[in-house]
């Protein structure tokens, strides 16, 4: 059996208005839910504090944030799952998209890299995978996507639209040769981006029709505020705004409600990250 069939599967046994309304919202940017909240990271912050200690020395939230949300994919694996040729499918890795820049600058050229993890992933596992990852880019600027997307651009336009039409109908029917699913950002579990790096809060992020990616999370920079509590005494708050942008069409909005409420409820404790989860399969 190959990689592919092992890691992907169709969902089968959904309901029958789950299995009808890929075919009603056929396109994923018609079929955005949009959700926004902040997050009190005072607790995040004190294991920072110890990761760093313990040698995790440029350990940041991009790194708590895709733990937490491979931990996530572990208890609630519904959200791991994804839309092709109108079918509802699901994934047993978690593959996570981001686009970084080789240096904070204008003129600094930025790309698209994945990891892939497995649901029971800890952070140390989610640490050393990303921090390779970024490295290497770095150090080596282009890479896989680069370097195939580059490719593309020498075609005549007319060449390269129809390329481009080939492979979103051979994508469609499950087709897509996977040294291109591999380097292409579009396929993948969950996109996540840093609006806090910048400066700035967080945005509605859309999805993309092209490719399998369900969840694009981005996340603001640090806020302050100070709140009397009910003795009149002034605490200092820490939060982070975010935005989550869902396709709608695989898991309904009890499944979805739980899974951010418990995905907020593994912030408040991070420690848990450290520990190797059980992991829960997905329907047949």
């Amino acid at each position: 059996m190959s990689k592919k069939k092992k890691d992907i599967r169709r969902v089968k046994t959904v309901s029958p208005m789950a299995a009808v309304v890929p075919f009603i919202m056929v396109n994923r940017t018609g079929a955005m839910n949009f959700i926004e909240d902040t997050i009190d990271i005072e607790k995040i912050e004190e294991y920072m504090r110890e990761k760093k200690a313990e040698g995790m020395t440029n350990i940041s939230l991009m790194h708590i944030f895709i733990a937490s949300y491979v931990r996530l994919v572990a208890s609630r694996p519904a959200v791991n799952r994804f839309i092709r040729g109108q079918r509802i499918w699901t994934r047993r890795s978690v593959e996570i998209a981001l686009t970084i820049k080789k240096e904070m600058t204008l003129d600094s050229p930025d790309t698209v890299v994945k990891i892939t993890l497995q649901p029971d992933a800890t952070l140390k596992d989610v640490y050393e995978a990303f921090n390779k990852v970024v490295e290497d880019y770095r150090n080596n600027p282009g890479g896989d996507f680069d370097n195939t997307a580059k490719a593309f651009t020498y075609l005549p336009a007319l060449l390269f639209k129809f390329a481009i039409h080939l492979i979103k109908t051979l994508d469609y029917f499950s087709l897509l040769p996977k040294f291109l699913t591999g380097v292409s950002p579009f396929h993948c579990s969950y996109f996540i981006t840093s609006m806090g790096s910048l400066g700035i809060p967080s945005i509605y992020h859309h999805l993309y029709d092209f490719g399998t990616c369900p969840v694009f999370f981005a996340f603001g920079k640090k806020n302050r505020t100070y709140e009397l509590d009910e003795n009149g005494m002034v605490h200092k708050r820490v939060f982070v705004d975010y935005k989550y942008v869902l396709d709608e069409r695989i898991c309904d909005g009890f499944y979805y409600a739980s899974a951010l409420k418990h995905w907020k409820n593994i912030l408040k404790n991070p420690w848990q990250l450290d520990e190797v989860p059980e992991v829960v399969e997905d329907i047949d």
